[in-house]
């Protein structure tokens, strides 16, 4: 028989794809409408306080999580998306996809732990 591994795939979109729909519509409200309609001061996003969010360590895993799940969440759609538009080198757009995720999964690591 053999292995696969769709499972950990699987778990990395709907974990990605919870986080999206928990999480996105909050850093929408909160980055984009929130300073704009006056429900924060205006000072709440400066560059200062942004800083220290994305230097403490649990601002750092918020972020981590945030583009490591949705990148995740991304790739597996666009996966799928290929091959309803007819692509079917699915080991091909496989690798890409899932590269592109761990890629920029790496990239972000590096850039929190640098800070």
């Amino acid at each position: 028989m053999t292995r696969s591994h769709k499972p950990i795939v699987w778990s990395l979109f709907a974990a990605g794809g919870t986080y999206a729909a928990f999480f996105a519509p909050v850093l929408i409200l909160v980055t984009g409408l929130a300073v704009t309609l006056g429900l924060l001061p205006a000072d709440a996003l400066s560059y200062e306080r942004i800083l220290g969010f994305a230097r403490h360590p649990i601002g750092k895993a918020f972020l981590f999580f945030t583009v490591f799940l949705l990148a995740w969440h991304s790739a597996h759609r666009l996966r799928i998306t290929a091959h309803d538009f007819g692509l079917r080198a699915d080991g091909l757009v496989m690798a890409a996809c899932y590269g592109l995720a761990a890629l920029g999964s790496v990239v972000a690591a590096v850039a929190l732990l640098r800070m």
